[in-house]
């Protein structure tokens, strides 16, 4: 299945309370539940104005569906295409037999 990143326009985001946090992560999970198992929230990074959220979903409709129904901005929606972290430098040894 798909994974997207998404982009909220949040301003203050990063002096949001821990609280406030919570109140926005229920309400995320209320809605995700609601939705059914097909959309999933893998995790978000919050910073001074915008929050970046991972999300497993079918399509990007299905994640604008969930930022409505929510009342979340989705200011840009973008699939992810692959994956690299450090080890993605590593070469790998072949296996061909000499």
């Amino acid at each position: 299945m798909p994974k997207f990143i998404i982009e909220r326009e949040v301003p203050g985001a990063g002096k949001f309370t821990p609280q406030e946090l919570q109140g926005i992560s229920q309400k995320s999970c209320s809605v995700l539940n609601a939705m059914g198992p097909q959309i999933q929230w893998l995790e978000s990074f919050v910073t001074d104005d915008k929050i970046y959220c991972v999300y497993i979903a079918p399509n990007e409709e299905a994640v604008r569906e969930h930022a409505r129904q929510g009342g979340f901005p989705a200011n840009r929606i973008s699939e992810i295409k692959t994956q690299i972290d450090p080890t993605s430098a590593e070469t790998k040894k072949s296996s061909v037999a000499r």
